[in-house]
């Protein structure tokens, strides 16, 4: 039997705001040909006609015919939110791992896609360099992931999309816990760890040398550890510790 998806109510009316914010005629015309509801959307007696005139219904019938084009089963849920998501700026969306106070800012990657999936509160990710000499060390990462009830990837434990770079944005999108090593001062690390930082990630930071943590970063707290097995030992009962911290 098909596992059914789960969608609750307080998620289709935020769908539907970010719908009713956003959708044109042609909006509404073009993700009902993507569920095969084009013919319900044109000949529907209120959607467009409520649309274009700015009827009060508007929101009402909005929630009713995204409802339909769900399904019943939530059988239709992933492509509707795939199109919402490319279309439209997500209305009241926090793509950040925690809340917090302050403003908050709401933006649409022109570069990235964004997931459709919602944040796994149990995955941390890791961006280091692509080199052998570095096994050791994301092995005794996974370890304390998993001493600490998380899950582990790094983005060659998955091929999701063409671009390397897009799976990149979709681990850390997911992510809980987004863990970076600064050894060798790898560039591509240098800016993983912007998009970390930028989607409100728990960003820890690890080196092998204190000289590689770049000016900016130079005020946040850091561990340092030693590349030989003492170290690997050391580094994974402290990264057990912060991450038990952060669950």
């Amino acid at each position: 039997m098909k596992e059914q998806v789960k969608f609750s109510g307080t998620q289709l009316i935020q769908l539907k705001n970010t719908v009713v914010s956003n959708f044109d005629s042609s909006n509404w015309i073009e993700l009902g040909a993507i569920v095969n509801m084009l013919d319900e959307v044109e000949s529907h007696p209120r959607l467009l006609r409520s649309l274009r005139w700015n009827d009060t219904d508007y929101d009402g019938v909005a929630l009713t015919v995204l409802r339909d084009m769900i399904g019943e089963n939530n059988e239709n849920l992933k492509p509707v939110q795939k199109y919402v998501a490319t279309k439209c700026v997500i209305a009241g969306e926090d793509i950040s791992s925690e809340q917090v106070e302050g403003r908050k800012i709401i933006f649409s990657p022109s570069i990235f896609n964004v997931p459709v999936e919602d944040v796994d509160s149990s995955l941390v990710s890791v961006m280091m360099p692509f080199s052998a000499n570095f096994s050791p060390t994301y092995e005794a990462i996974k370890r304390a992931s998993s001493e600490a009830g998380f899950s582990c990837k790094r983005v060659d434990d998955i091929w999701e999309h063409s671009t390397v770079i897009q799976d990149v944005f979709s681990l850390i999108f997911r992510s809980h816990i987004v863990v970076c090593d600064f050894s060798g001062k790898n560039p591509n690390v240098f800016y993983e760890a912007g998009i970390a930082h930028t989607l409100g990630k728990h960003v820890v930071l690890i080196t092998q040398s204190k000289n590689d943590i770049p000016f900016d970063l130079q005020h946040h707290r850091y561990l340092e550890y030693l590349n030989n097995n003492e170290g690997m030992e050391s580094l994974e009962e402290k990264l057990k510790s912060r991450f038990l911290t952060l669950a």
